[in-house]
């Protein structure tokens, strides 16, 4: 009998990285679209920078500096740059946006190896370079449509929290703005973060085709809910748990930057950690840190423990000896 033997992987499918990054930018189209209606032509020079500049930088990387003539873009540099642009402020100038790709993609992507081999997710590393660097314009917030200088709804909170003032108790707002309209998206901040329905809508696409594992954002946005609630049960002080979910960055970095392929945990068990983990970090920079949001150096610190986490969470072999396990 004859017998044909190829080489491995003998599983195969027809996805590849590009239909996957693909599917990913086809799911931040609704929160990008609704970004430059609401704040204009700069909003979409931003981003549309931070793409081209990525997909530019990698290309040099690639094909110049490790010499690797087969390159071809495969859009994880366009979903990166995309990620980054909408996680910046309207205040960011281009060159500062540039600045920030330099950092995502040479050295949170590249130093590593490239793709699949970076510990922390680029786009978060680029954002977090440019908080620090320029904290004045990255901390700039307009309002839409008008794009007048206010203070975020998260911001609001923290100044209330800090002076010990009074904040509003009902049930569906505090501070100046309603649930309802962080949910939908009239409110001040990052370019891509602000309305929490397109963000759910781009992610029940991923859902659908598949592209995201569902128990990081769970976790993530579940620990956010059941600490922000036991704090609002103490004193309303502490804000509406609905107010720390639709505001900042949560949905955005919950739904699109902690569910990254290769920064995040394989197994269920770990998933739950990271994403529990996520949201314990998040909600302890909100109420005692020194900044308002804490969601990208939530997912970063829990980036460099995954390698930890996946080994605490291993699956035990079947049938092997317990102590050989």
């Amino acid at each position: 009998m004859n017998l044909s033997t190829a080489a491995a992987p003998h599983i195969r499918t027809r996805d590849d990285v590009r239909k996957i990054m693909l599917d990913v930018i086809i799911a931040l189209v609704p929160a990008t679209a609704f970004a430059v209606y609401l704040f204009g032509l700069k909003a979409l020079v931003l981003i549309l920078t931070c793409v081209v500049s990525a997909e530019a930088f990698e290309f040099f990387i690639m094909r110049f500096m490790r010499a690797k003539k087969e390159f071809r873009p495969d859009g994880s540099a366009s979903v990166t740059g995309l990620l980054l642009g909408l996680n910046l402020s309207l205040a960011i100038v281009w060159w500062q946006a540039i600045l920030g790709i330099v950092v995502a993609i040479g050295i949170a992507k590249h130093i590593f190896g490239g793709l699949g081999k970076n510990f922390w997710n680029p786009a978060l590393i680029g954002r977090v370079f440019l908080v620090t660097s320029f904290p004045v314009h990255m901390t700039t917030w307009l309002t839409p449509f008008d794009l007048q200088t206010t203070a975020t709804p998260l911001m609001e909170l923290k100044e209330s929290i800090t002076q010990g003032g009074a904040a509003v108790t009902g049930a569906t707002s505090t501070g100046s703005y309603s649930i309802s309209e962080m949910f939908l998206g009239r409110i001040p901040g990052s370019i891509g973060e602000v309305s929490a329905l397109l963000l759910l809508i781009g992610f029940a696409y991923l859902v659908i085709r598949k592209r995201i594992k569902i128990p990081v954002p769970a976790a993530f946005v579940g620990s956010v809910l059941l600490i922000s609630w036991l704090f609002y049960l103490v004193n309303p002080l502490y804000g509406h748990p609905l107010y720390h979910i639709f505001g900042g960055g949560l949905m955005i970095g919950a739904l699109f930057m902690a569910t990254d392929m290769v920064t995040s945990p394989m197994t269920l068990k770990g998933q739950l950690i990271f994403g529990c983990g996520c949201g314990g970090i998040t909600m302890l920079i909100r109420y005692f840190g020194g900044f308002p949001e804490g969601v990208s150096f939530a997912i970063l610190i829990m980036n460099a423990l995954v390698p930890l986490v996946d080994i605490f969470s291993r699956r035990k072999i079947f049938g092997a000896v317990k102590s050989n396990a």
